[in-house]
């Protein structure tokens, strides 16, 4: 493999930027792949799973180089350089690549392998309370698969097309998709590609959807002509597969605090075709005390740790510290005490989170039955997904009707 420099370059600041300046991997990525407009898909491709990689396995890496935080630039090309011998690949004679002892990185990555918290690059905190949560055997495994490189996932809009008119016409564009057994309206691709340049997207063909995330909306139980709020809607993934399912009939109302989300939102249904969709932000109480007892269906995909996606969002086990759980956990609580009283005698809701801990999940829901907001609902059915199982992202969804 031939290096070229401006490319490694590109990877040494977005690693700055995410290690040092704390801002978000997907952010940085954009903008470093803005750099030179010579850049073809290889190079774009070569700088994004680079970075990606040396997010992901951070602590290890930088355990065998033996640099610590802040790192200089000399520190971030030492780890660069362990990443390339992991993976076989020369060394440039760079003057910024110390000579550098192959043999002392592999034979560190064989001592440090044996040790999980390093083998699956996780701060100690995260590493012990996965284990206290889920066990030794499945924090194990479950932690060996959220490492692994995720799949690109599509959702067919059925408002639009179909599953199969969908794998037929991105064959004809060159995308090669297959069928996932268990998932109506989810296409896998055999190999990633830029799907969003196409004009199937452009058309509002399709979304990209992780297959587990697909789920929650099923999950729901919506039928054409109902009222259905999403309550945490953000940029919409959820609400336009729910929009789908309801086939454009009945009030599809989509809240979130966050107007710019929303703002997007507004945009991907015009794509969609989605026509049932009203968007409006929660700037008051008065929103949801509107709302009261008057929903058929609501949807609460709560803020969480995001732990079941790590394997899009590697950044997050460095971003994250042990408080926040605590903090999120309560946030969880409320949101489901508050947004609960929209849903109408008879009505279902779904809480869901994408994360695996059961302090987020069963035992919120759990504490939501047992307690005066919750008391007039009854589980109907829960359901946890891992990643080591499923081969999806982590999810957790629970189904609960009201009296």
């Amino acid at each position: 493999m031939r290096l070229h420099r401006n490319l490694v370059f590109g990877v040494i600041d977005a690693l700055n930027f995410i290690f040092n300046e704390n801002e978000y991997a997907d952010k940085v990525v954009e903008k470093v792949l803005k750099y030179d407009k010579r850049w073809g898909a290889r190079d774009r491709a070569f700088i994004a799973e680079t970075t990606y990689d040396i997010v992901r396995w951070k602590r290890l890496y930088t355990e065998i180089a033996e640099v610590k935080a802040p790192y200089k630039r000399a520190d971030l090309f030492r780890i660069w350089a362990v990443w390339a011998v992991l993976r076989g690949i020369e060394l440039p004679d760079w003057k910024q690549i110390e000579p550098t002892p192959t043999r002392r990185i592999k034979g560190k990555f064989d001592e440090l392998s044996k040790i999980r918290k390093y083998r699956e690059s996780v701060p100690d905190w995260l590493d012990e309370m996965g284990e206290k949560a889920l066990g030794d055997e499945l924090w194990t495994k479950e932690l060996h698969a959220l490492n692994e490189q995720a799949d690109v996932i599509l959702r067919a809009n059925t408002l639009k097309t179909t599953p199969i008119k969908l794998h037929d016409i991105l064959l004809e564009l060159n995308v090669d998709t297959e069928f996932i057994k268990g998932y109506p309206d989810a296409l896998k691709l055999k190999e990633r590609s830029n799907v969003f340049t196409t004009q199937a997207f452009k058309d509002g063909l399709f979304e990209v959807q992780d297959a587990s995330s697909q789920m929650v909306a099923e999950f729901l139980d919506v039928k054409p002509g109902q009222r259905v709020v999403d309550t945490c809607a953000g940029a919409g993934g959820k609400t336009l597969h729910l929009a789908a399912l309801m086939e454009n009939k009945g009030q599809l109302i989509a809240l979130d605090i966050y107007s710019r989300k929303l703002a997007e939102l507004k945009r991907r249904a015009k794509r969609a075709g989605a026509h049932n969709v009203e968007t409006r932000e929660i700037d008051s109480t008065k929103v949801i005390k509107k709302l009261h007892n008057s929903a058929d269906r609501v949807l609460i995909d709560a803020p969480c740790t995001g732990l079941g996606v790590l394997r899009r969002n590697p950044d997050a086990k460095w971003k994250m510290q042990p408080e926040f759980l605590e903090k999120i956990t309560a946030t969880q609580k409320q949101i489901l005490s508050d947004y609960s009283k929209m849903v109408k005698p008879g009505g279902k809701l779904v809480y869901a989170t994408c994360s695996i801990l059961p302090q987020e999940n069963s035992e919120q829901v759990k504490t939501f039955l047992e307690s005066e907001e919750g008391k007039d609902f009854a589980l109907v059915q829960d359901k946890n997904i891992y990643a080591s199982v499923e081969g999806f992202d982590g999810f957790y969804m629970a189904l609960m009707q009201k009296k």
